[in-house]
């Protein structure tokens, strides 16, 4: 017998197949996707990060925060790779070198 979590993270997985699944198929019964449309979807990557992100930066220590604006402004010169480990180093820095 399954446990509660078992069927959670099945009807999860389930869910979260059919959306993009259904997503595909919406979206591949038209030619050409108007501009506004398109614009949306490639916002959605930026948006479920800052979700992510904000809140743990604003409700923790400062370190959070200093680690956010450090990746930010690097953000703007490097590619996603070396602004993840740099970042990633940050914190790791600021936790080990000023632990609360």
């Amino acid at each position: 017998m399954m446990s509660t979590i078992t069927w959670i993270i099945l009807a999860g997985a389930i869910v979260t197949f059919l959306t993009r699944v259904g997503g595909h198929l919406i979206l591949s019964r038209f030619e050409r996707i108007h501009y506004r449309v398109e614009a949306g979807l490639n916002a959605v990557p930026a948006a479920v990060l800052t979700t992510l992100v904000a809140p743990t930066a604003f409700t923790n220590s400062w370190q959070e925060f200093t680690t956010l604006l450090f990746s930010g402004l690097i953000a703007t010169r490097l590619s996603m790779v070396p602004t993840f480990c740099l970042g990633a180093a940050c914190i790791i820095l600021l936790r080990y070198f000023f632990p609360i």
